[in-house]
């Protein structure tokens, strides 16, 4: 009798570590691991000359168009079960490219004995959630925005300036139309070096260096930057002890 329950328990313990096995399945691991070596995986993807297969997100856009992929029930139904059937058993029949993809990728070799069905499963249903064309609509309308800045503004907005500065208003540190009211003759030594007391609110503030985070002709953006600001109306800065 306590065979039988011991036995029923190790089967019990069997079961739910193979479950548990199933659930480890990273998506975005194993896409990295087994298909980054042909496919490029970025999203906007970088383009080469010499590319062995077209980029990730280019694959799934073309799949969820051409098998209208709307919902979860498409996922499951369609797009998992594709890419599970043909990377193992991939054929010019099958496949959604077009003429011209097949006759500069060809048709992608079989990965049968490299990659399991239920990592297929994995990395299928990850290509479904990361490459999203909403997704990379905003991304893309976002990245817009950010290329149309000035220079300068966007290197304070990518280097974290704006934790403790604003635009136009005083924040932790002084804002950026005040500094350049004020005059930026020493505005680069201060980024460099760091500061404390040149603001008569913020006696108690400290600028930190920042010495190697930014080039010469950075640092000479910025400043040029900062000084264009003086040309646009903003609050009567606050009186300061020194220059910034």
């Amino acid at each position: 009798m306590h065979y039988i329950i011991g036995l029923c328990m190790t089967l019990l313990l069997l079961g739910c570590g193979s479950e548990a096995k199933k659930e480890q399945y990273n998506g975005e691991m194993l896409i990295k691991e087994k298909c980054a070596v042909c496919h490029n995986l970025k999203m906007p993807p970088d383009t080469y000359e010499d590319e062995k297969a077209p980029p990730m997100m280019a694959v799934v856009f073309h799949l969820k168009d051409f098998m209208k992929i709307d919902n979860d029930q498409d996922k499951m139904e369609k797009f998992i079960p594709f890419v599970q059937d043909y990377v193992i058993n991939p054929s010019k029949e099958k496949s959604y490219c077009d003429e011209e993809s097949l006759k500069s990728y060809g048709v992608m070799p079989s990965q049968k004995g490299n990659v399991t069905q239920d990592e297929l499963k994995a990395i299928a249903e990850y290509m479904v959630m990361f490459y999203d064309q909403q997704v990379f609509l905003r991304e893309m309308q976002a990245k817009s925005a950010f290329d149309a800045l000035p220079k300068g503004e966007q290197l304070i907005r990518k280097n974290g300036c704006l934790n403790c500065h604003t635009i136009d208003k005083d924040k932790v540190g002084p804002s950026f139309k005040n500094i350049a009211k004020n005059g930026t003759k020493e505005v680069i030594e201060v980024i460099q070096n760091g500061s404390q007391g040149k603001w008569k609110k913020f006696n108690n503030m400290m600028m930190p260096a920042f010495k190697d985070k930014f080039s010469k002709e950075e640092l000479n953006t910025l400043k040029e930057w900062i000084d264009s600001l003086a040309k646009i109306e903003s609050p009567k800065p606050w009186k300061v002890k020194n220059v910034i």
